[in-house]
């Protein structure tokens, strides 16, 4: 009697089981089944176009159609399968923060090893909408960086495989595709929808540098991808202002150009590596062996054709980089990426010294002084990026000027302070005797702006000392 009522029980655990699995997947399919109509009413509209000579493939509509049947953006995190699939990141950003990233809009140009992997992690982590735009197709050496093409879309464009992949990881994302290369001719066309953001991950100057131009010009904000070819080391990989960004040929030909020809020598956060380059581009050399001239073969003037040697992953942490710097930036989350400070240990000890000689000529004594080496090391190059504090302005900055510590001192704030690591300012040695001879009251009065800007930086350091 007993084993009988055991199976009874079980059969009621299961069918009760079912129940709730099948109560479930009706309230899912319906959903699924809508976003599948939905992206094939989208393949069903697409039109074919030439474009700079070439047939491109684009959503049909407009870039400000959005699809009906598709969520609405700002219902995004009501929706059950959305919000459980972005748990983690409403966890880490907060839901108000992750609301602003599901309702940004970005834009992606040039969809290879760096800016796949940019775009893919940017979709997976919830933007709302995506414009994927590259004039280049799958190749076959390309997949050991692509971060989701397979030998089946090998010969289709980047944009359309991109795309492709994208709708069956994150539906409710608005991609729009365009195989186009970008231009005079197709700015507007691209540029245009005011974009939160555009990540430049083309690898030609020419149109590298037109397309951050054209972002200036209309004050869109822009991350560009320097060189990630021929290197291997992903410790050297920063984040920095273009005129910062060292060891790297393709940037020193940008910055070369944009000042050049359209006057512009900084204001543009690139990712770069700060390691130089392993090995240099491959001669191009024809089936049998002969080396042979590559623009022969160019199907685009200007491209190039000879390769440059590539480990994977370099080009995809390049993206993952870039993906990590727009997230926090789209969601307000405050990040202070590590400065380039090429100071080693003897150029703070030596901070530190002046710091305590300084101390004593002063104020009679080195008892008041609260920071060591380490701490030097953390206000000169966390707080203060090896420049004076009255030298943070990147138009105002050179490359090269914290190389050397011979003008630079640590001296107090705030007179009435210790010298801890929340009251030291990096002046030069000619500032230092104004600052002196001066009061907090009288630079709050004369120069508000740079006593906000001191007074916000040295809040920094309270924060992350707890004081």
């Amino acid at each position: 009697m007993g084993e009988k009522v055991k199976q009874w029980l079980l059969i009621g655990g299961g069918a009760l089981l079912g129940s709730i699995s099948t109560m479930a997947l009706l309230k899912l399919f319906p959903r699924l089944f809508q976003n599948l109509q939905m992206i094939n009413m989208t393949y069903s509209r697409n039109t074919l176009s030439k474009i700079n000579g070439q047939e491109s493939l684009l959503r049909g509509g407009a870039k400000d159609d959005c699809l009906s049947g598709t969520l609405n953006m700002s219902n995004f995190m009501q929706d059950e399968v959305v919000s459980e699939q972005l748990t983690r990141n409403i966890q880490f950003f907060g839901i108000e923060s992750q609301q602003k990233v599901t309702e940004s809009f970005v834009v992606v140009i040039g969809l290879g090893g760096v800016g796949s992997h940019a775009a893919s992690m940017l979709l997976r982590s919830g933007v709302g909408r995506l414009l994927l735009v590259d004039f280049d197709q799958v190749s076959l050496s390309s997949l050991n960086r692509h971060a989701v093409g397979t030998r089946d879309d090998v010969g289709i464009p980047k944009a359309l495989c991109l795309q492709k992949h994208f709708s069956l990881i994150f539906p409710e994302c608005q991609i729009e595709a365009r195989v186009q290369l970008f231009d005079e001719s197709t700015e507007e066309e691209i540029l245009s929808g005011q974009p939160d953001f555009v990540l430049d991950c083309i690898d030609n100057i020419d149109t590298k540098v037109a397309l951050l131009a054209a972002c200036v010009r209309r004050g869109l904000r822009v991350l560009s991808a320097m060189g990630a070819g021929a290197r291997a080391d992903p410790t050297r990989i920063r984040i920095a202002d273009l005129r910062e960004s060292t060891n790297d040929p393709l940037s020193r030909s940008v910055r070369y150009r944009l000042r050049k020809d359209y006057g512009i020598s900084s204001g543009i956060p690139t990712v770069f590596s700060l390691e130089k380059p392993k090995v240099k581009l491959l001669p191009f050399k024809s089936p049998s062996g002969e080396e042979e001239n590559p623009s022969d073969y160019q199907i685009v003037p200007g491209f190039r054709v000879r390769i440059i040697p590539v480990m994977g992953t370099i080009p995809a942490i390049f993206g993952q980089v870039m993906a990590s710097y727009v997230l926090t930036q789209l969601s307000g989350l405050p990040v202070h990426t590590e400065p380039v400070v090429n100071l080693d240990l003897d150029h703070y000890r030596v901070l530190h010294q002046r710091l305590l000689e300084h101390e004593e000529l002063v104020y009679g004594s080195t008892m008041q002084v609260l920071v060591d080496v380490e701490e030097v090391m953390y206000v000169v190059k966390e707080l203060w990026h090896g420049r004076s504090a009255r030298d943070q302005s990147e138009k105002e900055v050179g490359r090269k000027m914290w190389r050397s510590v011979n003008e630079l001192m640590l001296v107090r704030w705030d007179k009435a302070k210790p010298a801890g690591v929340s009251n030291l300012v990096l002046l030069k040695f000619k500032e230092v005797d104004e600052h002196e001879s001066t009061t907090l009251d009288a630079i709050k009065e004369n120069e508000p702006e740079f006593y906000n800007m001191v007074t916000q930086v040295l809040r920094r350091a309270e924060k992350d000392f707890a004081l």
